[in-house]
């Protein structure tokens, strides 16, 4: 078997991309490669979502993308090899880490690929609200997608190679939404990403409110007309 193959193959011909990870010896070696190709790819969005506050918020925000990733992942990870150990899984760490890691890979292609979009909106609309939003849906369609791929890579070991327990399909179902909240909250924590031109730069905010009341927010300003636009339809309608 070639060990060459890219990580890329798990977007057209999954069962043999994870046949190879299947073989204990060459997934060792594959972790790295998936970790920095998610690093290169969540990087390079970070650098897109902050080039809307400038270059020092590209940078920053170029670093705490991938660290919003793997430190989600270093926080949640051991609870679910733990349990699927318990449960009856043969899968070793390197193998439950390459399944786990191919739907990142999965996730930051995907969303690396709607980077034009981003930048389309950054230059023709200045609209800060919609560009949190826009970022928040991007993170979820791909998120859809990578789960999908590891619920694939979970099934594969499951009924093809007998190494996996049904009973963990469950739990990793539970599993991806408890990782939902924990990445959320410590996005919350790690903010901002965009950064808004109206405030001085920030490495950090406070601490204050939680990642859903700010989307929801969010959501409210982008339907809501900015009072300068009030005031100028006022002005329109004032008798000359």
């Amino acid at each position: 078997m070639k060990t060459n193959l890219s990580v890329f193959k798990v977007f057209q011909h999954s069962d043999e991309y994870f046949e190879m990870l299947s073989n204990t010896e060459f997934s060792r070696k594959f972790v790295l490669k998936q970790v920095l190709f998610i690093l290169l790819f969540t990087f390079l969005y970070g650098i897109v979502m902050g080039s809307y506050n400038g270059f020092l918020q590209s940078l920053v925000t170029g670093l705490k993308v991938p660290c919003l990733i793997f430190l989600s992942l270093l926080i949640c990870f051991p609870a679910l090899y733990v349990i699927q150990y318990m449960i009856g899984s043969t899968m070793t760490l390197s193998q439950m880490a390459n399944v786990i890691l191919s739907g990142f890979i999965v996730f930051s292609t995907i969303a690396l690929s709607f980077a034009p979009i981003v930048i389309f909106f950054m230059i023709t609309s200045s609209n800060y609200s919609f560009l949190k939003i826009l970022h928040v849906a991007i993170f979820s369609f791909s998120g859809l997608f990578a789960v999908k791929t590891i619920i694939s890579g979970l099934s594969f070991s499951c009924e093809k190679k007998n190494i996996y327990p049904k009973l963990g399909m469950k739990i990793f179902k539970i599993w991806i939404v408890i990782f939902a909240f924990v990445a959320s909250q410590l996005a919350w924590n790690l903010r901002p990403f965009v950064g808004s031109r109206d405030l001085p730069f920030e490495l950090f905010r406070v601490r204050e409110s939680n990642f859903y009341v700010a989307v929801i927010q969010s959501v409210v300003q982008l339907f809501t007309p900015h009072p300068e636009a009030k005031t100028g339809e006022q002005e329109n309608k004032t008798p000359q």
